[in-house]
């Protein structure tokens, strides 16, 4: 296998991960439900502990950690859906994800784009 270079920030969501992330996801994709976004919303935790997430997920979704939830097997799309209840957008978590403010990472993409 070739080597994979690594980007911070980034982590590989491959079979391990999406195994080791198969609850968190699938909570997150119940959040195209209105319904499921106010009912977690109104208790969080028994949301979680609903869909099966293990302590270091719970604790990652209640701290709003995305990197946490990243680490914790979360993938990107289905993370998105619960960082949006959040009031979070995708250029907010690319800013968390690189160390940046959100207006720093606004400016980098801007200049990759020239």
């Amino acid at each position: 296998m070739a080597e994979q270079k690594q980007i911070f920030g980034t982590y590989l969501f491959g079979a391990e991960a999406a195994q080791k992330g198969y609850a968190l996801n699938n909570m997150c994709f119940t959040f195209n439900d209105k319904a499921n976004r106010d009912a977690f919303l109104a208790d969080p935790e028994g949301y979680c502990r609903k869909y099966g997430l293990n302590e270091e997920q719970i604790k990652a979704v209640l701290a709003k950690d995305v990197i946490g939830l990243l680490k914790a097997g979360g993938n990107i799309y289905y993370l998105a859906k619960l960082t949006g209840i959040y009031g979070l957008n995708m250029q907010d978590i690319g800013a968390i994800q690189t160390g940046m403010t959100v207006d720093q990472f606004k400016a980098k993409l801007v200049a990759a784009g020239k």
